[in-house]
């Protein structure tokens, strides 16, 4: 494929309709635009342009997935994300949102759309279109808000609830405690931040009503990540300020989700990791005054629901009142070189059935926070940009809803501090487990917690805090806030660093974020070499394993081998345990999976450590690992991580246009890391040693100096194949190092590369 770039790499004026000054777009040397105009009207007008010039295809192509319309682009494999987006209704509910947001927002959002519609208008397109055949459809306001909701769609506690409730049918009731992510032997918390205790875990009986509703979805004889970010007061800072670090960790989704960016008008500087196809900054960025950032907070904000329709017609499933009747209505689906698919859409009270329908007699039906007509997240988005402190930050925050975080910021004052922002409903942490009965009224929501009682915390004793996806608060917290979340193995690491290595100039925070040392990999392959080999080869293997402390090192063969043997007792645990059946399940078909090997790869440490066999059929911890390393051994592929380990990157399109694939996707450099380090570079158990998904960006924001601040992205600023900045960053993040985040006027245009200059068509 001729890959031609869409987008002019010289300096040039364009005049354009609907500016009404100036706009100067200073390009450095990594293609990252500085835009500066005088209105607002006309800075969010550019951010939609350069947003469109760099990222077009991929905010038409996640339109396209907010909307069930994919597959029409990427054929059958597109398909059942489609089906599920269609009954998800994500149209109706973001344009009822769109409505409730206020007037200056929607201008805002009106502005970005006229912005990217200026850009689609200039007729460079890139490549993935010519592939297609196709043109970019207008982009309209509430088009900015489908897109910052799917970008995080459904994450979080559903799928660990769709996995107990699948596996239920395999393991019975007596062991769905075991089916949770490992705590790292400990919880952290994320606020407070100074407190640790064992984890909270449910009782047979408190799981009693839930069974009750799993029992009409299973006959009885059935029965048997993530983030880091941390911020350091001055006390742990070399500049006098506070620094904040972090970075977000998703699949290496191509391409990459964040775009860099740099917004200036008379009334804010800010500069950021931005969302295309979203003004503003969500997530991570920084003004004159302050930082923020984001890591998920795995607050429980998914409920699912049993349907009872057994017995009735026309829809009519059981309430506690009596019956009510399902909504009801047909969609068709486009896939591309195939014929149009017809699906069924079906709704209660509850909201969609994401499986299940009225003729099978039962459902499942999903209330979930991201799917409440009337949310106002973006309402926030103009007010960060202007914040100038971290009470003043937080106290703005009402309105989000979309999706849950942990925002951690600091100010220039010297605070830090931490929100768990969300709107999280107030029930029974009974729904934290399993899907509940929908017919009895005991299961339902009473509101939402309200936001004056969202955990926060200011400026900790410690003048330290970090969040790594670890539990949200303590289970004695007043509100129910999550069942589920990662283990707290990063967060301890990252603290202790914090703790012991201080005071930080803000360039050794970069040690931190490609920390590879693993704690279970350390505590794994301690039991691991008292076993007893019974073959030269496992011999062989466990010398390898001899001395290593667990660092998942790029050039050491010692991760290799504990992958490998890792990924085959979680295999193990898999088939005799008959989890390994639950990928076949109809639960576990809904997209993207629920993956058995996945879950029990979190589940498995913690079972060792405390030498639980409950789920082993007869066998002992050490029939596991004796197994397991002689079945590795036999065929181990002596190799350093960081090849074996080494991102492989896929275009949304390489399986419609396979001969294109290669050109579509960059390729990567080796990494080390692993999903249990701060260097969160994760491989799946059933995808062998690649790793699938990591940080996707990395920054440090130095309040003392902006200028000296620093960022990468995985692959680069560009999401044009063409594009020299396409892959420019990969080498640089994958060696743990970043590129300078220009902040100042004076640094910006000494280090422009390319000065574009918008000017309005009529002088």
């Amino acid at each position: 494929m001729n890959v031609a770039s869409g987008r002019p790499e010289t300096n040039q004026q364009i005049r354009l309709d609907g500016i009404s000054g100036a706009i100067d777009i200073h390009y450095d040397i990594w293609g990252i635009p500085h835009i500066r105009a005088r209105s607002t009207d006309d800075l969010f007008f550019a951010n939609g342009y350069a947003h469109a010039a760099d990222r077009l295809w991929q905010m038409d192509a996640a339109r396209r997935r907010a909307l069930g319309r994919f597959a029409a682009w990427a054929g059958k494999e597109a398909l059942s994300s489609d089906v599920l987006m269609r009954r998800l209704g994500l149209e109706t509910v973001s344009k009822a949102d769109y409505a409730a947001l206020s007037p200056e927002t929607r201008r805002m959002c009106e502005r970005y759309c006229e912005g990217v519609n200026a850009w689609i208008a200039s007729g460079h397109l890139s490549a993935e279109y010519t592939l297609l055949g196709e043109k970019p459809e207008l982009w309209e306001g509430w088009h900015c808000v489908l897109v910052m909701r799917q970008r995080g769609i459904l994450m979080g506690s559903l799928w660990f609830k769709l996995w107990r409730a699948a596996a239920f049918a395999r393991t019975g009731r007596d062991y769905l405690h075991l089916l949770r992510y490992e705590d790292g032997g400990v919880e952290r918390f994320v606020v407070p931040q100074e407190r640790s205790e064992n984890r909270w875990s449910i009782s047979l009986e408190q799981l009693a009503p839930a069974i009750e509703g799993l029992m009409k979805l299973f006959p009885q004889d059935a029965t048997g990540g993530g983030s880091n970010n941390w911020a350091v007061d001055a006390r742990h800072s070399t500049t006098g300020m506070p620094i904040v670090a972090g970075d977000p960790h998703r699949t290496y989704e191509i391409p990459g989700m964040y775009a860099q960016i740099h917004l200036t008008c008379d009334s804010f500087d800010v500069l950021g990791l931005s969302v295309p196809g979203v003004p503003g900054f969500p997530h991570f960025a920084h003004n004159k005054e302050m930082a923020w950032c984001v890591t998920h907070a795995f607050a429980d904000i998914h409920d699912l629901y049993v349907e009872d329709f057994s017995g009735l017609s026309d829809g009519a499933y059981r309430t506690e009142k009596g019956t009510e009747r399902a909504q009801h209505h047909h969609e068709t689906i486009e896939v591309r070189g195939n014929e149009d698919v017809q699906i069924d859409v079906w709704s209660t009270r509850h909201g969609p059935l994401i499986l299940g329908s009225p003729a099978d007699g039962t459902g499942i039906a999903l209330k979930s926070v991201q799917l409440q007509p009337g949310d106002r997240s973006l309402d926030c988005l103009l007010p960060m940009l202007t914040a100038s402190n971290v009470t003043e930050f937080y106290d703005m925050m009402g309105p989000w809803g979309l999706i849950d975080h942990n925002l951690v910021s600091a100010d220039r004052k010297g605070n830090i501090g931490v929100l768990v922002r969300a709107h999280i409903p107030e029930r029974d942490r009974l729904n934290g487990w399993l899907p509940v009965p929908g017919w009895t009224g005991e299961h339902e929501w009473r509101g939402m917690i309200p936001f004056e009682r969202s955990p926060r915390e200011e400026n900790p004793t410690s003048g330290i805090i970090v969040t790594a996806n670890n539990r949200t608060v303590p289970d004695d917290w007043p509100d129910y806030i999550c069942t589920d979340c990662h283990p707290a193995t990063r967060a301890k690491r990252i603290r202790t660093r914090l703790e012991n290595e201080t005071p930080f100039a803000p360039s050794d925070m970069l040690s931190i974020l490609h920390d590879d040392v693993s704690a279970p990999a350390a505590e794994i392959a301690e039991k691991l070499r008292k076993v007893t080999p019974k073959s030269d080869a496992a011999r062989r293997l466990l010398s390898i394993l001899s001395g290593w402390q667990g660092d998942m090192a790029p050039n050491k063969l010692a991760p290799t081998a504990y992958i490998a043997v890792r990924q085959q007792m979680t295999r193990i645990l898999a088939r005799v345990s008959d989890l390994a059946g639950v990928a076949d399940t109809e639960i576990s078909r809904l997209p993207p999976g629920v993956s058995p090997l996945t879950h029990l790869w979190w589940a498995l440490p913690d079972q060792l450590r405390r030498n639980d066999v409950s789920l082993l059929d007869g066998l002992t911890w050490d029939d596991v690992l004796s197994d397991a390393i002689e079945t590795v051994a036999q065929d181990f592929n002596l190799q350093a991580w960081g090849d074996a380990h080494r991102p492989v990157f896929r275009h949304p399109l390489a399986g419609a246009f396979p001969d294109h694939a290669q050109a579509l996707a960059p390729s990567s450099q080796y990494v080390g890391g692993d999903g249990d380090c701060v260097l969160a570079t994760g491989a799946l158990p059933q995808s062998g040693a690649t790793s699938m998904y990591g940080p996707v960006a990395k920054y440090i924001w130095n309040l003392a100096d902006w200028d000296s601040s620093s960022w990468v992205v995985f692959h680069g600023a560009s999401g044009d194949p063409a594009s020299p900045h396409y892959r420019d960053q990969n080498e640089r993040w994958a060696h743990g190092e970043q590129v300078p985040a220009y902040y100042s006027r004076e640094s910006v245009e000494a280090n422009s590369a390319r000065h574009l200059v918008l000017q309005p068509s009529k002088a």
